[in-house]
């Protein structure tokens, strides 16, 4: 990898004094990333950066490299990751050091809060010091991922392309970026990635176990959809987050093709009309000739419901997942008994 030298997008202004809050971990290493290459390049760093753990780190100790005198860099540079213990021992001297900073030194902290009453929290603001990563809500994945891939590979993704691996990622923006770093490996040297790529690197074995899950409720075998669920859980340790994306994406491929054939199609010709891939057309036009388009559009709610419930810490995947394939299964064999 080429060394940087110079910042990318440098912000506007340097602080003495920079904290970087924000819930996302990932967002805010990237934030205080993008920062610390505006202050420092690579070969800067060597002498211009000091960088020591926030429960080892002592007030003495960061004043004194703020104020030593850079030596070949622009300007001296603390920082002090999840800084909360730092700051938790030293609020006063750090409030106390905002009157009097040091003109070639900058402390740079982040930190998940800041409680904004304390007189620091205030001083900072005032000070223009305080730089808060906001939350990243779900319409906001898949073009913050588009502009990953475009500004850190060179890609071009279109939307649907790239909200098609936000479904089959899940919403972390940290898993989000490593899958698209190995999708720019994988398409390599292309410079563009499609919905079968995403399909074969990123969702294969999600999508052929929720397929399997599926196909095993259809087939009247709650024992075999309870068992590849847990061999769900059990193979992927990325499971929890992506689980529920990988079975919405197979209900609203379920949907699409049902509404095809509430059109006059036939199951096989809507099986093929969207594509499903491994060579699961027969089988996936057997779960379409099962299923109502009513009942699809019920399950596609569900989970979204449930994917609200994890988030909010109400539920956890495999519970509300199991709890589901059982409702499924419940349903379908309602249906035999009356028809």
């Amino acid at each position: 990898m080429a060394k940087r030298t110079a910042a990318k997008s440098a912000p506007t202004e340097t602080h003495s004094v920079c904290v970087i809050i924000g819930e996302d971990p990932f967002l805010v290493a990237k934030e205080c990333e993008k920062r610390l290459d505006a202050l420092l390049t690579e070969d800067e760093r060597m002498t211009g950066l000091y960088e020591p753990k926030a429960a080892d780190a002592r007030i003495a100790e960061v004043l004194d490299e703020l104020r030593t005198v850079p030596f070949l860099a622009p300007r001296r540079v603390v920082l002090i990751k999840d800084a909360k213990p730092f700051l938790d021992n030293y609020a006063e001297q750090l409030e106390a050091y905002l009157d009097s900073p040091s003109p070639s030194g900058v402390l740079m902290m982040t930190l998940t809060a800041l409680d904004g009453r304390t007189r620091f929290a205030k001083k900072l603001r005032e000070a223009g010091g305080l730089v808060e990563v906001p939350k990243m809500y779900p319409e906001h994945l898949a073009p913050y991922v588009a502009d990953y891939a475009r500004q850190e590979h060179g890609i071009a993704m279109d939307a649907r392309t790239s909200q098609c691996l936000v479904d089959l990622t899940g919403d972390d923006p940290g898993r989000l970026c490593r899958e698209m770093d190995k999708l720019a490996l994988f398409v390599s040297p292309r410079k563009t990635v499609t919905i079968k790529d995403i399909e074969q690197l990123v969702g294969n074995n999600r999508m052929f176990g929720a397929f399997d899950v599926i196909d095993g409720v259809m087939n009247n075998n709650a024992g075999q959809a309870l068992l590849r669920l847990a061999n769900m859980f059990a193979a992927d340790k990325d499971a929890q987050f992506t689980v529920v994306g990988a079975f919405s994406y197979h209900f609203r491929m379920l949907f699409k093709a049902k509404a095809l054939v509430c059109g006059g199609m036939s199951a096989r010709q809507a099986a093929k009309a969207v594509k499903v891939l491994w060579k699961k057309e027969e089988a996936f036009a057997a779960q379409l000739g099962r299923l109502s388009l009513e009942q699809i559009a019920d399950v596609l709610g569900e989970l979204g419901r449930i994917d609200y419930g994890i988030k909010k810490g109400l539920t956890t995947a495999p519970v509300a997942m199991e709890r589901l394939v059982v409702e499924l299964f419940e349903k379908q064999q309602k249906k035999r008994t009356t028809n």
